[in-house]
């Protein structure tokens, strides 16, 4: 059963996710339970206009660097240099940008005002990256996620105003850091084409 979460900074069982992955509503996006929820393998993940709505899906979506798939047409495109990648240099604009970005079978953004204000936060206290991909000195493409210092790297969210943008970005982010775990969280074609993979929760627990 679904649980309602109050002040208290505490989450159920993971085990009692429901069969999609839902945990657990409600509580708030203090620094305190987001990182918690992180620890624990869960994230948020709601409408703008509902209350917040915590999950845990199994199987989960992760990526193993060293199963990094780069296709042709990609190797030829970093290869020319096409983009320049940076790191924590925005992450503000990034996550703007993601919060704006158009997603498939989605009519609006889950990267609501307070989630932005929350991550902001987490950016400033060394919790969260960004990655920026710039063309011409302008932001085309990034991504952000949760860095727990655990060797894993959670990802949030991505967007590309130009084609390859976000690809480049996450090749070279995984090609020049060590993390053993990047995690997709859900199936997304996209990162899909890029080798990701679903595994058990319980393996991607072992890893947190």
């Amino acid at each position: 059963m679904v649980k309602f979460l109050n002040h208290k900074i505490e989450f159920p069982a993971i085990s009692h996710a429901s069969s999609d992955g839902l945990l657990a509503v409600g509580g708030d996006l203090s620094t305190e339970r987001l990182l918690l929820a992180y620890k624990s393998g869960i994230f948020p993940w709601y409408s703008d206009g509902d209350p917040i709505l915590w999950w845990s899906p199994d199987p989960r979506f992760v990526l193993f660097p060293d199963q990094l798939k780069i296709s042709k047409s990609m190797k030829q495109v970093l290869k020319n240099k096409c983009f320049l990648v940076t790191i924590n240099k925005d992450f503000e604009a990034v996550i703007i940008e993601c919060s704006k970005a158009k997603r498939e079978g989605q009519s609006g953004t889950w990267i609501t005002k307070s989630m932005i204000d929350a991550y902001i936060k987490l950016h400033h206290l060394g919790y969260a990256t960004s990655v920026e991909v710039w063309q011409d000195s302008e932001l085309v493409g990034g991504f952000y996620g949760i860095d727990l210092g655990n060797d894993v790297f959670c990802g949030e969210s991505m967007f590309a105003k130009v084609s390859n943008a976000s690809k480049a970005g996450f090749i070279s982010f995984i090609q020049n850091t060590n993390y053993k775990l990047i995690d997709c969280q859900v199936h997304t074609h996209h990162l899909q084409s890029l080798g990701a993979v679903e595994i058990p929760r319980t393996k991607f627990l072992s890893f947190l």
